[in-house]
């Protein structure tokens, strides 16, 4: 029987994942505040709605009723006497109540349609397994100096066996945020699956939001996440006990990470990603950066994978270059691809062959 599964989580369309950095066109949106609270005791609401005709203000402050006028660049705003305190709200765009896509969070509340026509798939939500946890946790940065989100995977009965665990960073692409391998990815169902099917060893899982600057993101993980998860959870610490894998622009983190630190994780795997052949700077110095670590990489890194999404993946003569980079190294590394583009649908494969390769 057809079957679909709507879920409330993050979902990025697989044939628009602008993860390799440069895919993204340029729009308003893309900067837009669309709650600003002014100076002068006023807020001033704004969203990107180009080919709208109007626009209004829904939930809590539907009564407030501010005049929304449109600029030349699509974006419509009303500015308003706010009394201070917390609402809920919409827009309300030619009829239609349209959540904020600006506010923080947003990511995290699209839905899914899982859309499966009865075959046990990998990563469908089975009734016949236990489920782990997937918890929301903010944190202090340090590197930025605000407070940020990442979400954590937990196997079903972690907080009663009181049991340290390995811990697998797994970072999302460009575009997306911390809640799209939970959501869109289907990790923890993914996760849940190979678990109780005995196909992988219990862990726990990080997802950490890896929107920032890809060199910044070295310190973000090793300074703030890293530390917090092995201060908050009973996770076991070493190269042997952490995994590290990232997808297109988190794979270019992934990529960092191992550069810069190569002893610190004993499984990596880079998804659809590769320096930018267009930048030589990158490449050399990531080629110089390579003969230097080569030994200890050999050494620490038990598996070294690179998977790709064949030759319609975007980051596929990225990644064919880059690796003749390791070969110079001499590097140790595995190569697989699959048929299906920078993808979504390439990237639950590739956790699916992954999680049951790490520790053991």
């Amino acid at each position: 029987m057809r079957r679909i599964t709507l879920i409330l989580a993050a979902v990025l369309t697989a044939g628009l994942c602008f993860a390799q950095g440069q895919q993204r066109p340029a729009n308003p949106n893309a900067t837009l505040r669309s709650v600003v609270a002014n100076p002068d005791g006023t807020t001033t609401f704004s969203i990107y709605a180009p080919q709208a005709s109007s626009v209004s203000l829904g939930g809590d402050l539907a009564a407030v009723r501010p005049v929304f006028t449109k600029a030349d660049n699509g974006v419509w705003s009303a500015t308003a006497k706010v009394p201070t305190d917390a609402y809920r709200y919409t827009f309300v765009v030619d009829g239609v109540q349209v959540v904020d896509p600006r506010t923080p969070g947003y990511a995290g509340i699209r839905p899914v349609a899982r859309v499966t026509n009865g075959e046990n798939i990998f990563w469908a939500r089975r009734d016949d397994v236990l489920h782990g946890a997937v918890s929301c946790i903010y944190y202090k940065s340090t590197t930025t100096g605000s407070t940020r989100r990442m979400h954590v995977w937990t196997p079903a009965g972690y907080e009663a066996a009181g049991k340290a665990l390995p811990v697998f960073y797994l970072i999302h692409g460009g575009g997306d945020s911390d809640a799209d391998w939970p959501g869109i990815g289907c990790a923890g169902d993914i996760l849940d699956n190979l678990l109780a099917d005995g196909k992988m060893v219990p862990m726990v899982v990080v997802f950490p939001d890896g929107g920032m600057d890809t060199d910044r993101f070295v310190d973000e993980l090793v300074k703030d996440i890293k530390p917090y998860i092995e201060k908050n959870y009973k996770v076991r610490k070493g190269a042997k006990n952490t995994a590290l894998a990232g997808l297109s622009m988190g794979g270019l983190e992934t990529l960092n990470l191992f550069l810069a630190h190569p002893d610190m994780f004993g499984y990596i795997n880079v998804m659809s990603s590769g320096w930018f052949t267009n930048n030589a700077e990158m490449n050399e110095k990531g080629a110089a950066r390579l003969k230097v670590i080569a030994p200890v990489l050999n050494k620490t890194a038990k598996v070294l994978k690179f998977t790709m999404g064949g030759p319609a993946d975007i980051a596929y003569a990225n990644c064919k270059n880059m690796l003749t980079f390791f070969d110079a190294a001499g590097i140790n590394y595995s190569y697989s691809e699959m048929d299906g583009g920078h993808s979504w649908h390439v990237w639950r494969y590739d956790l699916a062959a992954f999680a049951p390769v790490l520790f053991k």
